[in-house]
């Protein structure tokens, strides 16, 4: 009797196994059929063509630096106030971790139009900027800010998960040791919480890599790789535009790669330091 309701658990937990296999498939083909179907369709001469393209090569060039330099300035301000939502109880808390959230469920072009009016030269960030003669709108730092506004939550969210996960005992023995907490933080708190930090700024950096709704409001010109897509497709339809998405992808993926490894090679770092300081 026992050996029979075996049998039936262990044949009920298979069916379970497949339909969940299954489903996975299912969703992962949903993923690569498309971007497989896009290469595919992609020929060889109209890919070569793209790639010598000057206004592609440019393009794509202005959308991986702009986004990289908009991930790596923010990240200064968004680390340290990852750590404090992780490790301080603070008055509207769970308020300001809501606002936090807030450009991940706006409508990129409403984010658009809200960051307008803060950047336009009747903005109040605008007029700071104009006092040096900069114009944000139309500009790579107004890119910047635009994908910024909707890629840093990805940033904040993953290393505050990340310095949560830390073990607090440990900061607060290398405090009771004498140590500063400005020293806990950097040779403690973020060495353990790096893999967190490394995901939130390969997020954040593909986020606004991707994002066109917000940056098509605040620079139309100079295009970045998703704006010069969309325009290439209203223009003269899906053959012209797709030799330059595959460019994109491909040159965003080795960037990603490259970027990834880049700050695996730190993590060792941190680590190859921490112990010979032990």
């Amino acid at each position: 009797m026992n050996l029979k309701r075996t049998d039936f658990i262990m044949s009920r937990n298979t069916v379970f196994t497949w339909i969940v296999m299954i489903l996975s498939s299912l969703v992962l083909l949903f993923i690569l059929a498309p971007l497989a179907g896009m290469f595919i369709h992609t020929g060889g001469a109209q890919f070569l063509e793209t790639v010598k393209d000057k206004e592609v090569q440019q393009s794509v060039w202005l959308t991986l630096w702009v986004s990289f330099a908009a991930t790596f300035i923010f990240a200064i301000g968004a680390i340290p106030f990852a750590w404090l939502l992780a490790r301080k109880k603070f008055p509207l808390k769970n308020f300001v971790q809501g606002i936090i959230d807030l450009p991940i469920v706006l409508p990129h072009t409403a984010a658009g139009i809200a960051l307008l009016g803060f950047i336009s030269r009747d903005g109040f960030l605008g007029k700071i900027a104009s006092l040096s003669g900069l114009n944000l709108v139309n500009h790579p730092s107004g890119i910047a800010l635009a994908m910024a506004f909707v890629s840093l939550p990805f940033l904040i969210n993953a290393a505050r998960d990340g310095f949560a996960a830390v073990p607090e005992r440990l900061e607060k023995a290398a405090l009771n040791l004498g140590a500063s907490q400005t020293k806990v933080f950097f040779t403690i708190s973020m060495p353990l919480a790096w893999r967190s930090i490394t995901t939130g700024f390969v997020m954040m950096f593909a986020r606004g890599m991707s994002e066109f709704g917000a940056v098509v409001i605040i620079a139309y010109h100079p295009m970045i790789a998703p704006v010069l897509i969309y325009e290439r497709f209203s223009s003269y339809g899906l053959n012209y535009a797709r030799p330059a998405s595959v460019f994109f992808i491909l040159i965003a993926l080795l960037f990603l790669i490259a970027l990834r490894l880049l700050s695996l090679k730190r993590k060792e770092k941190y680590l190859n330091t921490d112990a010979q300081t032990d």
